[in-house]
């Protein structure tokens, strides 16, 4: 299976979002100026005019299905490839009313999943040759996240947690609110303990308390260059550190080199800006 290849829960979520976005767009009447063009067989082509890396192929295509089944498509790239810009990379076959009418829902998905996976692309090649590898985060659009952790993965990164359901990530406000790095460990293994406890760390004396405990990961938040360098060597590979806050691309490489195992970035899921496709109808 490849690193970008479609998980199950992600496969599922396809049709529910495909569904809510035609749903927003058709509402009760349908496509009125759809609705004027006889509804005949119609071949189109999808154009990306920049460098981008595709994902949200499965997205795309489902937002076609749902009012065509019989709609063909014949991809010139896959998710996780590389496009350059000027070029066609998919050529489409439908019912001229479906391909009109699911056109924009379509290229909505496709501009904001590739965007995701083209600006992790750019965080993954500027860590190359270092052990640290880049993470998403939770800070996601509304309703799309398991798309845009699909993406992330396109573009080469990893995911963290999916959700609040399926890592106990212990932050500031747990640990004020638990009486401590200790206590809040102590409580997450008691209550949850066949799942991953990550511990969220501002200082190196809060680190050496959450090594006493070793949980499955520790989280910098927010640490000079200086002392993440002081982190990992006081760590030892015991427990992978984690680098979050200031990941700007520009800083990536300093901080992959003071030797963290991880790099979570949450620009790569919300400060993104769409790619560019347009679909041109065959004259």
């Amino acid at each position: 299976m490849s690193h970008s290849a479609l998980r199950p829960a992600e496969a599922a979520a396809i049709d529910h979002d495909v569904g809510r976005a035609l749903a927003e767009d058709l509402g009760s009447v349908g496509d009125v100026t759809a609705d004027l063009v006889d509804d005949l067989p119609l071949r189109a082509h999808l154009h990306c005019r920049e460098h981008a890396i595709l994902a949200g192929t499965p997205w795309f295509e489902a937002c076609f299905r749902a009012l065509d089944p019989d709609v063909r498509f014949v991809w010139q790239h896959a998710d996780g490839e590389p496009i350059r810009g000027g070029t066609d990379i998919c050529a489409i076959e439908a019912r001229s009313r479906a391909l009109l009418s699911a056109e924009r829902c379509a290229i909505n998905f496709l501009q904001t999943m590739s965007a995701t996976a083209t600006a992790t692309a750019a965080c993954v090649a500027a860590v190359a040759g270092t052990k640290a590898r880049i993470l998403d985060t939770r800070k996601t659009l509304p309703g799309l996240r398991l798309a845009q952790k699909y993406a992330v993965r396109c573009g080469g990164g990893f995911n963290h947690r999916i959700g609040l359901y399926d890592m106990v990530l212990i932050k500031e406000n747990h640990i004020a609110a638990t009486g401590g790095i200790t206590a809040a460990i102590k409580l997450a293994r008691s209550r949850h303990g066949s799942l991953p406890i990550v511990v969220e760390v501002e200082t190196l004396s809060q680190l050496d308390e959450a090594l006493r405990h070793a949980p499955t990961r520790i989280l910098l938040d927010n640490f000079t260059l200086h002392d993440m360098t002081e982190a990992v060597g006081r760590c030892r590979g015991l427990v992978p550190l984690e680098a979050s806050g200031g990941a700007e691309l520009h800083r990536l490489l300093d901080i992959a080199r003071t030797g963290v195992d991880y790099i979570s970035v949450g620009a790569l899921t919300k400060n993104i800006r769409a790619v560019d496709f347009s679909l041109r109808v065959a004259g």
